[in-house]
């Protein structure tokens, strides 16, 4: 791990999860999303996203075991996590993500509209793509690498990956990786984050 991409001038331009939140209502409002798409193809993945994001913030209860690691995180970092509001494993990532932070004195998320920041997602492709979310941690510090993570808990995408080898078309691609998070209730991230903590901030 060294020092990457990400710059403070990327910092100063990335928002809060609740500045993310409240600029997708806006753009949902004037019938648009993020980046430049604005079919109403991606206007109604915008929407079923606010509405799994409005349930994730209710729903998603950290694991006690998660906490005290989070609480015990012994420096300063940064969690830069690029995302486009049209995005399904954005929408159902982001809530978690965000309850860990809060969960921390010395986490501070720090989100990036992806096609606003290609020279950073290029650098952290997955299998060629630009698969988001994906989740760069940073020492706060002198802005080292610690790791990444994303775009979705290991056991999702191994079945995105199983679905796409199937040739399946993306409406039923779509369908059962939604039903896999419907029945995981965010566990499988939590337990990923936990181990990853312990790389991240020995």
């Amino acid at each position: 791990m060294g020092k990457g991409i990400i710059q403070k001038e990327h910092l100063n331009s990335a928002i809060s999860y609740q500045e993310f939140r409240e600029l997708t209502d806006n753009l949902l409002a004037e019938n648009k999303t993020t980046g430049e798409n604005h079919s109403e193809a991606m206007l109604e993945y915008t929407r079923m996203n606010v509405q799994r994001m409005k349930r994730g913030d209710k729903t998603v209860i950290l694991k006690e075991g998660l906490v005290k690691k989070l609480n015990n995180v012994p420096e300063k970092l940064y969690w830069v996590v690029l995302v486009e509001a049209w995005c399904g494993d954005v929408a159902q990532n982001l809530p978690a993500i965000a309850k860990m932070v809060q969960a921390s004195d010395n986490i501070d998320l720090k989100i990036l509209l992806r096609d606003e920041n290609l020279d950073v997602m290029d650098q952290y492709l997955t299998n060629g793509g630009r698969s988001i979310p994906k989740l760069i941690c940073l020492r706060a510090s002198d802005f080292q690498e610690l790791g990444f993570w994303g775009p979705r808990p290991m056991e999702a995408q191994q079945l995105m990956l199983d679905l796409k080898a199937q040739n399946m078309a993306y409406p039923e691609v779509s369908k059962q990786i939604h039903t896999w998070y419907a029945k995981n209730k965010n566990q499988m991230i939590q337990d990923e984050f936990y181990s990853l903590l312990d790389d991240w901030v020995l």
